[in-house]
Parts: structure tokens; sequence; C-alpha cells
């Protein structure tokens, strides 16, 4: 059983994956490359070291890697007022501390944007810990952010919380279950593949059914 959860913060917790998407795809416009917004949007929820090369090709890496990191942050940060908490995250936060679960707020962004999220949903006051792009060598899909997680809480077994097929598949290589979120875009079917154990449709929804997941009560409680 578990005794951690880790909630990924872009697309999750607020509502960030079409604002990333036009971001990237303007800054790669910058430097005339064009790709399509919807294979952009299915690469949101990779790091920029994971982007780029996914989206735009080894070439494109090679060439302008840290300048389109650089553009799509500054891209960004013109989109960054219009970014909302998604329904129900602060209270979903809330139950799941009250459980007695050690939380980490789990995010490969930029520090200043993560800052900015945490103060959206009030999450600094709820969480344990909670990361950035700086506390990883690569991001999603590899595991080191989820192993980080972990480690910040000394969590011996964690549940992924997350909207993306890069946040089942990171957790997944640390045989971390993932609760999925269809806040991020993703078909149920793209995130089950992917290794979710539960898909839901929302925040809301996750939290009415938190007993029927790992996310019922922590290792080493039991019901009365």
């Amino acid at each position: 059983m578990a005794d951690t959860a880790i909630f990924d913060v872009d697309g999750t917790l607020v509502d960030t994956n079409y604002q990333h998407a036009l971001a990237w795809y303007r800054a790669f416009r910058r430097y005339d490359i064009t790709r399509p917004l919807w294979r952009i949007h299915r690469g949101v929820g990779m790091g920029g070291d994971m982007f780029v090369p996914s989206i735009g090709g080894e070439d494109v890496e090679a060439q302008h890697g840290d300048e389109l990191r650089d553009a799509w942050v500054e891209e960004f940060d013109r989109l960054i007022d219009e970014v909302q908490p998604f329904e129900g995250a602060r209270d979903l936060l809330q139950e799941v501390k009250d459980r007695g679960f050690r939380l980490v707020l789990a995010s490969s962004g930029k520090s200043q944007h993560v800052e900015h999220f945490l103060d959206l949903v009030d999450g600094k006051d709820l969480a344990d810990a909670w990361t950035t792009s700086e506390d990883a060598e690569k991001s999603k899909p590899e595991p080191d952010l989820v192993r980080t997680a972990l480690q910040r809480v000394e969590g011996a077994q964690g549940v992924m919380v997350g909207d993306s097929t890069w946040d089942c598949i990171a957790a997944g290589k640390l045989d971390v279950p993932t609760l999925a979120v269809r806040t991020g875009g993703f078909s149920v079917e793209e995130l089950t593949d992917a290794g979710a154990v539960r898909v839901f449709d929302s925040l809301g929804q996750l939290r009415e059914h938190l007993d029927e997941t790992p996310l019922g009560r922590p290792s080493g409680e039991r019901a009365a």
C-alpha cells in the first residue's frame, strides 16, 4: 500500500496544456519550423529536454534546442495569466492530505512557473515537498522526477496522479501506479495503454472515488 501521493501540476491541477501547446507552436515558428498543434499537444507533459527532439527532430535539437526552450519560456510567460486551477484541485489535495498521505507536487516546469501554479491552488501549505525542472537530470517520460519526489519525503511507495501518457510511463518505470485524469486532453485509451490503473474525467470524480483507489488510505492504516 502507498504512503505518498505524487501529484503532477501542469495539466492535472492547473489548466495549462493548451497554453503550452500554443507557446511551443510559436517558439518553433520563430525558426520557420511548423508542426501541427495536435502533434505538439501529444508531446505536452514531457520536459523541454525531451520535447524538442521528439517533436522537432534530432536535427532541430542540435541546431536550435536551447534557443527553442528559451523561446518557449518567453511565449508561455505571455499566456500564464490566463491559466486557472481546475475545479476541485485544492479540495482533492486537502482530502488526500487529511487521509494521512505524504503529499508531493511534482513538476518538471520552470521554478517561476511552478511557484505561480502552487499559489493558484494554495498548495504550498499542504505539500510536504515539490519539484521543478531543476530537480532532475532528465524529465518525463524518464522517471527521475518521480524518484526525486519519493526521496524528498522518504516515501516507501507512491501513487502518481497525472493527466498525460508521459506521467503514466515515467511512474511505471518505478512500478508506481498512476491514477489519471482527462484534464490534459488525452483519451481513456491512451492513458490506459500508457499504464494508468484508473482514469477519471475530473479531479472531482477522482475525489468521489478515492476509496476505490490506492489513495483510499495510506500504508499501515486499515478500515475500521
